[in-house]
Formats: structure tokens, sequence, C-alpha cells
């Protein structure tokens, strides 16, 4: 039965209405109108996530894990709803939503089974040496303990999977933090109808009502005043490096400055190194041109920009990256101003002497078509506006004299999510030169593959130094992102009685 929205905010367990609407802008199908979020609402849910602290961080490692089970079971039975109105709010194809509902609930499984095994709890007990001398040792044992409320900010282009119910909510609640979500006006039906399967998990598993809340749309000073909450104690966001920058910065200024889990931008370089692009450079080309347009160049880890040899080796990768991304047609991307901001990208490019066309096209409207141009490692380390990220499926091929060329490249590039060595047996020692500028450079580093697309596993890094994202210490991705919304706990001469259940 088609899912039709009702439009409200989902605020401890009630459905609300704001005082004014917002209308969604779908790349097909029928509109709907949505109530804008406020900060009255806004702290109405901290309230509430603070009220249920109390309770759901102190539920045991199963009673949480069997919640984060049921939301994915939830999540499975509104399968065919939650794909018609994906699709129609984000012109992503049935087969990409499908996949991405698939990593949702695997990512809350995923933690509920981690969460299970309680290694997380990093748990550690020195005990008690009365007789030490020349002074007694007291009994120490230190465990990691949820540290409160957590605001996310729903993604523009995983409406799933880095949203509502995505990698930093499931890390959160796994935690035994309370969420409240702040949903991107791009996909707000996707958004409620996830937050129903939360919502009657909840119920399923009599969690607090406080426990999750959903505010949809609203402004920047909705999420300005949800940051800056003194009841929020940590920020998980994915998008723009201007608006993650900005509420980075509301929350360091903040009486109580907390984290800001912020993944902001990457254009996640790949190297062709000699022996691979001698043998087989063309084949790689024409795998670069399928990741940097795959799902119309959206991804955070789009390799946008590669980096080969000057010569008939990098002449053919070249080649045949251009002769792959001239057979792609347009694409429709997640919205009018993604799109908008694909074309002023470009035409950051078309205005330079110091970039060579290879393929210019003109994009229009909500479609994006692929670009690709090049230039030389010199020009490219004296105009640092060409390594700004360009959303949408443009790439940029960095031509360099040599290896210790491409070595004063990489170590020229700012943080990234993903850096990629594409090397064949002839060129390790090679790749054993740059291997350690990229590991300093990038949270995940790949050989012989293209980085679009995020594994999710207990070693699985995405992260990486700024502008990558706003903590070099974390991922928010698979097991380790839960450590983001912890933290340690030391317990002195506690009696056993009184010690949390888990320590014991």
């Amino acid at each position: 039965m088609p899912f039709t929205p009702h439009g409200k905010h989902l605020i401890a367990g009630d459905w609300v209405a704001g005082p004014a609407t917002f209308t969604s802008d779908p790349a097909h199908g029928p509109a709907h109108a949505f109530s804008i979020g406020t900060p009255e609402l806004v702290d109405a849910a901290v309230q509430a996530a603070e009220d249920a602290f109390w309770t759901y961080a102190y539920t045991t490692r199963e009673e949480r894990a069997a919640f984060l089970d049921a939301i994915a079971d939830e999540i499975e039975a509104r399968a065919e709803a939650i794909t018609e109105i994906g699709t129609q709010e984000t012109g992503l194809p049935v087969a990409r939503l499908q996949g991405e509902r698939g990593r949702t609930t695997g990512q809350l499984r995923l933690f509920a089974d981690h969460i299970r095994k309680g290694d997380y709890l990093d748990r550690r007990h020195d005990a008690a040496l009365p007789d030490r001398q020349p002074l007694p040792r007291p009994d120490l044992r230190v465990i990691q303990r949820p540290i409160g409320p957590v605001a996310v900010f729903g993604a523009s282009n995983f409406p799933l999977a880095f949203s509502t119910a995505g990698g930093d909510t499931a890390a959160a609640l796994a935690a035994g933090c309370p969420v409240v979500v702040k949903g991107h006006s791009a996909h707000p039906g996707t958004g409620e109808i996830i937050a129903e399967a939360i919502h009657a998990a909840i119920d399923k598993t009599g969690m607090p009502k406080g426990v999750f809340s959903l505010i949809q749309g609203g402004d920047r000073h909705v999420g300005a005043a949800l940051v800056q909450h003194p009841l929020i104690k940590a920020v998980g966001f994915t998008g723009s490096l201007a608006g993650g920058r900005a509420l980075f910065d509301l929350c360091a200024a903040r009486p109580e400055p907390i984290p800001f889990f912020g993944e902001l931008g990457s254009v996640n370089p790949m190297f062709v190194l000699p022996a691979a692009a001698a043998n087989r450079g063309a084949a790689v080309g024409t795998g670069w041109a399928g990741s940097l347009t795959m799902g119309a160049g959206q991804f955070c880890t789009n390799p946008g920009i590669a980096v080969v040899e000057a010569g008939p080796a990098g002449d053919a990768f070249v080649a045949a990256a251009k002769t792959a991304l001239e057979q792609v047609g347009p694409q429709v991307m997640l919205t009018e101003g993604i799109a908008k901001a694909y074309r002023d990208g470009q035409a950051r490019f078309e205005g330079r002497n110091s970039v060579t066309p290879l393929l210019s096209t003109e994009s229009q409207g909500r479609e994006a078509n692929p670009n690709l141009y090049e230039t030389d490692a010199a020009t490219y380390l004296q105009d640092h506006a060409l390594g700004e990220e360009v959303f949408g499926p443009l790439g940029l091929v960095i031509r360099v004299s040599g290896l210790d060329e491409m070595e004063r490249l990489a170590k020229g590039f700012e943080g990234q999510l993903t850096a990629t060595i594409h090397l064949d047996p002839e060129d390790a020692t090679d790749a054993r030169r740059l291997l350690p500028i990229l590991e300093r450079k990038a949270g995940r580093v790949l050989a012989n593959g293209f980085p679009t697309g995020v594994e999710v596993a207990d070693a699985m890094v995405h992260g990486g130094p700024y502008p990558a994202s706003t903590n070099f210490g974390a991922t928010s991705v698979g097991t380790l992102s839960i450590r983001r919304f912890l933290r340690p706990v030391s317990f002195q001469n506690i009696p056993e009685g009184v010690l949390p259940d888990d320590l014991a």
C-alpha cells in the first residue's frame, strides 16, 4: 500500500505538527507538505532525550541489542514503501535504495551483535594491593559509559544509511545514548517512515519514548539550536564543508564545548604507479570512470582525482577514462541545490588556464553529465582551489614526471577519507615509499580497487584528517564508531554490589 506522509515531527512518541510547513521537491512523484522545525520543538525533543537517558543508559546490553534488532525488523517490514518514497524523493534507482536499506538494517544488527559481546566496554581491572609499599594501591576498574543525548544530522546523499536510522544513530543507540535527528529536507518522507519504524520498535521493546525524536526541516537556526542545546553531549554530521564547519564552530564555542563528529569533504586521490599504468592503464582508466560516475558521483568516497605519470602509459589511462565517460548519459542528482553546486564547480574549472578540458559537457536542471580535466603536479600545488571537492561526476587527472613528484604531490594533499594505490608487483618498492604519506593523509588506504562504497565491518574506518572529518581519531562506519558516544569512567574502591552490572 502506498505510503502517504503526514508531515509531522516525532517527539518523544508523539507526532507533532509545527506552526509552518514546507513542500518537498521530489525527483518524480507527488510532493508533500511537512512541518518546519523550530528551536522550541528542538528543546522539547532534547529535554525528552535527557529524561530518557536516565533509564535507557542503564538498560542491559541485551535489551539495547533487542531494540536495535527490532528497529531493523520494522524497517524491513516497510521495505517496499521505503523504496517507493525514497526513489521519488531522491531520484536514486530502486536497486540503490534496496541495497542501502540492507546496509542500514545490517548496521543495526551489527551493533546489536557488537554490544552483546561486550568487548567495546574495554573493561580493565587493577586489583587492590593493600600491602604495597610505600603506599597501598586502591582497587581500580574502568569501563566505557554513554555520554548523554546525541544530535544527528541526516545526509542528503544517503537517505537511509547516513540519515534517520543510519550509522550515527545506530552507534549512539548501541552506546546507550538517546538520539535527536534533524532530518534532511531533501528526503523528509523517507525520514518520516524510518522514524515510524523506530517508534514501533520503541513500543515493541518497551524503551522510553524520548530515546528517539525526529525534527523535520527548518533553517540554520534549528540546527544551531540543536548543537547549542546544553543537554546535547555530541553531534554526528555528514554534509558540506561550509555547513559542517559552521556547526563545528558552534560546538566549540559553547560554555561546555562538545565533540562534533563531522564528515565534511574529500577528493579521494588515486595514484596509478608506473608498472600498473604500463600493464593495465586502460583498464584502470575505465574502472575509474565507472567509480567516478556511480550514483552521479554523489558518494563521499568518490575518487575525484587520479595521479598518473606523463607518457604513453598515462596517455592510455586518460584516453580510456575519457572514452568511458563519454558513454555515460545525464544522471538525476539528489536535489536542485546539489545540481547547481555541481554546475558551479564545473564553472570553476572551466574558468582556469591551469587546467585543460578533456571532456567538457553542459548539465541542466537536476541532471549532471560527466566532465574531465587535466593539469600537472606543479600547477595543482600552486592552485589550492583545484583540490576543493566537486560533488558529482567530475574528474581531474594530475600528470607527474615520476615518483619523486608523485611523492611531493601526495604530501600536498589535505586530509582525505580515502587514498588509493594501483600497483603491480614491480611497483612494490614505489608503493612502500608512498604508503607512509598516504596513511598520514587518509583514514582508509586501498590497493587495486576503487573507494566508492564503504564496507560495514569491524575493521572499517570512514573518517580522516581535516577537512575529511573534524575528528581524525573517529570513524562514522564500523563498530569502532560506537566509541564516539562513550567515555571512560574509573571506579575506585566501589563495592561489588554497587558497581555497574557490566563491571561486577
